[in-house]
């Protein structure tokens, strides 16, 4: 079985594949000061409520944002898995061409995305990942990285508002009523909520217009279902998507 890992700003996403079926997954807190042996306490404790073992582990695929963390789950990986991680990075083979000024700028979760959602759903495609930095990546029909756009996530945003202003409370992350309020809370949520699908939206219409032609619109990333129930433009959503490349990136490189 393989275990993949998407290491974030915000969270850690793992998942454990048996051939090509997700059949447990979690997201737990980053925490860029943990050690080796506290990430494999953490997994043993995942793997031992949902009644896995080290043992039944064959390969680990993972990718990460945060430089710090890599040292921490790569010598987990060794320490506890007995397993050399494939880490995906320059020297991975993708199987996608990245048309990108420096690919070495490109985050790996980027990358990671744009890889599963072409050979999931093909191409002309934009993903949308809602994570710390909420992202946009294009592929083309041809299968090829083309770049994007990054745009602060919706975290972060609501609180920088929240820290900022002194009376603005924070709000939970849910739909409101509507977008005229006659209260701080609903107020807050919609401007945050109707807001950022704006954002998505605009963002996606311009890229279109900028390439000429209709792309696929898929979402993924914590709050990916709540903003495209809102959205005009995104298409699926699709939770796993990051867990899934992957999967498909460690076959490319069997």
């Amino acid at each position: 079985m393989l275990l993949a890992i998407d290491a974030g700003n915000t969270n850690i996403v793992l998942g454990i594949y048996r051939d090509s079926t997700l059949i447990s997954h979690w997201r737990v807190s980053t925490d860029r000061q943990k050690t080796a042996d506290e990430y494999g306490i953490l997994l043993k404790n995942l793997f031992d409520f949902q009644g896995h073992r080290f043992e039944d582990i064959s390969a680990i695929a993972m990718a990460s944002v945060v430089p710090p963390l890599m040292s921490a789950l790569a010598n987990m990986s060794l320490e506890y898995f007995g397993i050399h991680p494939l880490i995906v990075g320059p020297g991975v083979k993708t199987g996608m061409p990245l048309k990108f000024d420096n690919p070495k700028e490109i985050g790996a979760d980027r990358i990671v995305n744009a890889v599963a959602a072409y050979e999931t759903y093909g191409g002309p495609l934009i993903v949308v990942d809602f994570g710390t930095a909420t992202t946009f990546d294009v592929v083309t029909r041809q299968g090829e990285y083309i770049g994007g756009a990054i745009a602060p996530g919706i975290g972060i945003s609501t609180e920088a508002l929240f820290a900022r202003a002194a009376k603005l409370p924070r709000v939970e992350l849910v739909k409101p009523p509507c977008v005229i309020t006659k209260n701080t809370i609903n107020g807050m949520q919609a401007g945050i909520i109707f807001g950022f699908t704006g954002q998505v939206d605009g963002i996606v219409n311009r890229m279109k217009k900028e390439l000429g032609e209709e792309l696929f619109v898929v979402a993924t990333g914590g709050l990916a279902e709540l903003i495209a129930s809102e959205s005009e433009t995104i298409q699926r959503v699709d939770p796993w998507l990051t867990l899934e490349g992957l999967r498909m990136i460690y076959l490319k490189n069997q």
